[in-house]
């Protein structure tokens, strides 16, 4: 009688640790995905750049002497200084990479930057060129850009002449209602570039671009005029600044041919980077 009276008792033992083992197959197989490692998260796709080319010889030398008027007057050894450059020290030069280089002249001094940075993201759900627009978006915020408009963008034609109608009003307005000779609007802290040079956005560079004009006093009489040219390719984004700085304080550094000469650099640049 002991003997039959276990029997059953065994049986609804094992009837109930079935039943324990299947309720865990069953459903949307959530438990059995956690336990194996199974990851649902996609991953963002990476950069398309993974290093950079050497700064100071991205330049060639006949830009350079167009650019640095100044440095064919000086004599030959000289010369080779003012074109070699000065690379900017950076922690690691696949992350980022810069070079710099300036002239005097009788009649105005010049400077050229280039600043590369290669954009990555850690974050696994953003990709690098996405980390990069963040990076690129900062710098367009923090230009002198006028407001965004309805309408196409203001491009300037091979010669500086606007192709369309301007794309909003100069950022900085007159504080003083005087005009000069040149025709431009003047204020203590700029004069802003003629119709269709005003800072704005690019659409024939890179991704995303923007150029940027300002001029402003530089801790002298003169002025000094820097015209920036930033524009994203990937999760690159390079910054070209190149400036004028007359040696009479009357003069105003031309806006069309500065802004001409940077974003020709800036082509040259975006073209490098698709070989």
């Amino acid at each position: 009688m002991q003997r039959k009276a276990y029997v059953p008792g065994l049986a609804a033992l094992l009837v109930t640790l079935v039943a324990g083992c299947t309720s865990g197959t069953d459903g949307d197989g959530s438990d059995i995905d956690a336990k194996a490692g199974v990851s649902t998260t996609t991953t963002a796709p990476p950069g398309k750049y993974r290093t950079l080319r050497e700064p100071c010889g991205s330049v060639d030398r006949a830009t350079l002497r167009d650019l640095l008027p100044g440095a064919g007057q000086l004599p030959e050894d000289e010369q080779e200084k003012v074109f070699k450059g000065t690379a900017a020290v950076t922690y690691d030069t696949d992350r980022r990479v810069g070079c710099s280089w300036s002239a005097d002249a009788p009649s105005a001094s010049h400077h050229l930057v280039i600043d590369v940075e290669r954009v990555v993201s850690y974050d696994p759900a953003v990709s690098d060129a996405d980390k990069a627009q963040e990076v690129y978006a900062k710098k367009e915020d923090g230009a002198s850009l006028p407001p965004p408009v309805d309408g196409p963008k203001d491009e300037p034609g091979p010669s500086g002449s606007p192709e369309g109608k301007p794309s909003g009003s100069p950022s900085g307005s007159p504080s003083d209602g005087k005009t000069p000779n040149s025709g431009t609007t003047t204020s203590p802290a700029r004069t802003t570039p003629p119709p269709g040079l005003q800072p704005r956005l690019l659409d024939d560079l890179g991704d995303a671009a923007f150029v940027d004009d300002v001029f402003a006093p530089s801790g002298s009489a003169a002025k000094r005029r820097t015209v920036s040219v930033v524009f994203r390719t990937s999760n690159v984004v390079v910054t070209v600044r190149y400036a004028e700085q007359p040696a009479h304080p009357t003069t105003v550094p031309d806006s069309k041919e500065l802004q001409e000469k940077a974003r020709g650099l800036a082509r040259k640049l975006a073209d490098q980077l698709n070989e």
